[in-house]
């Protein structure tokens, strides 16, 4: 079988084997693209109290500030998913096991805003750890190195008819000349 007719089937049925799970990875990765212009996918940054110093305010009670929002569920520290902390905008944000985001300010612990998070769950569904913690690594990581696969048997796919046109055309320019 000639390397061109192998990649030619390899390309339809890769392309067709990938092609619901590429749909997935595509539209969660646009939605991640954009996730700074929608606050709907990821809320925008609160800004703290300006501060001389550096603020003293422990994490145990930025902790109990976000304990009191209900909306979050958070009750113990392993209700929580992550905590960020921002010195440049002066805000610490817990994110809880539930995806709800409390904003506080580093200084005062008071709560700047309470945010359902969404950036996170889509971020889990671009790498197929959403579905299952096996589907990532032995349904996504395979359609990626197939997409890979994909892109260059389509570029060299591509450029084949090219490369031979020149070749011919210089075959038959050194026949002439001869």
């Amino acid at each position: 079988m000639k390397a061109q007719k192998f990649l030619r089937t390899a390309h339809r049925w890769i392309s067709l084997a990938a092609a619901p799970v590429l749909l997935v990875m595509i539209g969660a990765g646009i939605l991640l693209m954009l996730k700074k212009e929608f606050d709907w996918i990821q809320p925008p940054s609160e800004r703290g109290a300006a501060f001389e110093s550096a603020p003293d305010t422990t994490i145990a009670a930025l902790f109990e500030a976000a304990r009191a929002v209900p909306e979050a569920g958070i009750d113990e520290w392993d209700d929580l998913d992550r905590f960020d902390i921002n010195p440049g905008r002066n805000i610490a944000k817990l994110i809880s096991n539930s995806r709800w985001e409390v904003q506080l300010d580093l200084t005062t612990a008071e709560v700047l805003a309470v945010n359902y998070r969404r950036s996170d769950l889509i971020e889990q569904i671009h790498d197929g750890s959403f579905f299952a913690d096996w589907a990532k690594l032995y349904v996504f990581l395979p359609v990626g190195v197939g997409l890979f696969l994909l892109w260059a048997s389509g570029i060299y796919l591509f450029f084949l008819p090219h490369v031979k046109k020149a070749l011919t055309r210089r075959r038959k320019a050194r026949e002439e000349v001869s």
